[in-house]
């Protein structure tokens, strides 16, 4: 087991990993910008290192930054926690190099499941189901024309590498596909440095589902059934449940059997999620992200298994600690991502929290760095913090939501929570009626009045 983890992250994401840390015995190191200089993870961590200025290419981007940052304090593993480094296959390799655990996967699978088109690729040979589409990138206008063709209008343009939305367009005739195509080009260009991009059938009404998945890294692996992130704006995820409203037993076992099966033959090492399109009783792949997820809590709810203690455990080259067959999902959870955001035109609101009460009681977890006095920085995301209740069923869940939503009290800066007490109390919510569309419908209609 590792001695001492350097948390090359922020946020409640660098204190969930500590808590991890902690309960398994192992010292932690906080880095931090100087913007987090009094952060509740630095605060708390047996020892902390200020690794740059605000910006994050200057500190928790900074590669050599965060590897002085070990050799200082004799860390021999870092957690990249998500965002950041975290999937970054030359972190992991520069770890390596220098004789430090890389909590995470192996960095040719973060390398091949960064990579849209190869992802896919590796998907399909794996036997996991894809949406129609491009075999490869798009070099020019006429082969995409012969790939829209032959799958069928509408289509969506997709850049090669990164995701979030970004370098993402729809073509519903052949007439807008080649602006789709330059738009596409041209946005993930600007985002990711690389203008590659590719094809994909384009459904209608899907829900978007995820698969949690863990690995050892030598050939064993597990699912954790399913998260539904269904309702999402822009294609940023806003609210989680699982299991899925939208999936039965057989459907959950299906598709978790197919991933499972998959991340063994690819000798998976640590926690991963394997997201689909679902329509119509099928299953599409669309990527695979190689980390810990900001829903992890869902999955820890409803089968009381610690993702992040796995993570650590399996990167030290323990064994899982539990088989698939000693798995069970009891009960429902949900999770809302509590932005310092206006509820309605989602603006950031960085600034002072001058009032904090976060809700309790049965099966009410938050998961949250901040804290009465707490100044939100403008440098970084804006989520103060999830929200996730768990219920034996999907209404008590509800119910259990709706109480804690009342609940919780974040003065100072605009928040989303009123958003999330409107669309708690929402026909359509309640009976799980939702696709990935729906929420940017609901608020284009006025469902939340500004």
């Amino acid at each position: 087991m590792f001695d001492k983890i350097l948390i090359a992250n922020r946020g409640e994401i660098a204190l969930r990993i500590l808590r991890a840390a902690k309960e398994l015995g192992i010292a932690t190191v906080a880095v931090h910008s100087t913007a987090d200089a009094d952060a509740m993870h630095v605060r708390l961590a047996d020892e902390s290192v200020c690794i740059g200025p605000p910006a994050a290419r200057e500190s928790y981007l900074n590669i050599p930054s965060i590897i002085a940052a070990c050799e200082i304090t004799g860390a021999d593993a870092v957690h990249p926690g998500y965002g950041f480094l975290s999937e970054n296959a030359r972190f992991a390799e520069v770890l390596a190099h220098h004789n430090i655990g890389f909590i995470g996967p192996k960095a040719e699978h973060i390398r091949t499941m960064g990579d849209k088109i190869e992802a896919k690729r590796t998907a399909l040979s794996l036997g996991i189901p894809c949406v129609p589409g491009s075999e490869g990138g798009i070099d020019d206008i006429d082969a995409a024309k012969r790939v829209a063709a032959e799958i069928g209008y509408p289509v969506l343009v997709k850049a090669a590498s990164g995701g979030g939305g970004r370098g993402m367009k729809v073509a519903r005739t052949e007439a807008d596909l080649e602006q789709a195509v330059v738009l596409a080009r041209t946005e993930a260009k600007a985002a990711f440095g690389d203008d590659a991009v590719y094809l994909e059938k384009y459904l209608e009404k899907p829900r978007h589902i995820e698969v949690q998945i863990l690995g050892d890294g030598r050939g064993d692996a597990v699912h954790l059934a399913e998260r539904d992130c269904s309702l999402q704006r822009r294609h940023q995820k806003v609210w989680e449940e699982g299991g899925s409203p939208a999936l039965n037993e057989a459907m959950r076992a299906e598709i978790g059997g197919i991933c499972s099966a998959a991340m063994k033959k690819l000798g998976y090492r640590g926690a991963g999620t394997i997201e689909f399109l679902y329509e119509d009783g099928r299953f599409y792949f669309i990527e695979m992200n190689t980390r810990i997820q900001v829903e992890h809590p869902v999955t820890e709810m409803i089968t009381g298994i610690d993702l992040v203690n796995e993570q650590i455990r399996v990167a030290a080259g323990s064994d899982l600690s539990v088989s698939q067959d000693e798995i069970r999902v009891e009960g429902h959870a949900i999770e809302c991502r509590i932005n310092a955001e206006h509820p309605a035109t989602f603006r950031p609101s960085p600034g002072q929290i001058t009032y904090y009460h976060p809700p309790g009681g049965l099966g009410v977890r938050v998961d949250s760095a901040a804290f009465q006095g707490y100044r939100i920085p403008p440098n970084y995301d804006s989520l103060i913090g999830k929200l996730i209740v768990h219920g034996r069923t999907r209404n008590e869940c509800l119910m259990r939501l709706r109480r804690a939503l009342d609940e919780f009290v974040i003065d100072g800066v605009d928040t989303t929570l009123p958003l999330f007490r409107t669309l708690v109390r929402n026909a359509d919510v309640q009976n799980g009626a939702y696709d990935i569309h729906w929420l940017e419908g609901f608020l284009e209609a006025g469902g939340l009045a500004t």
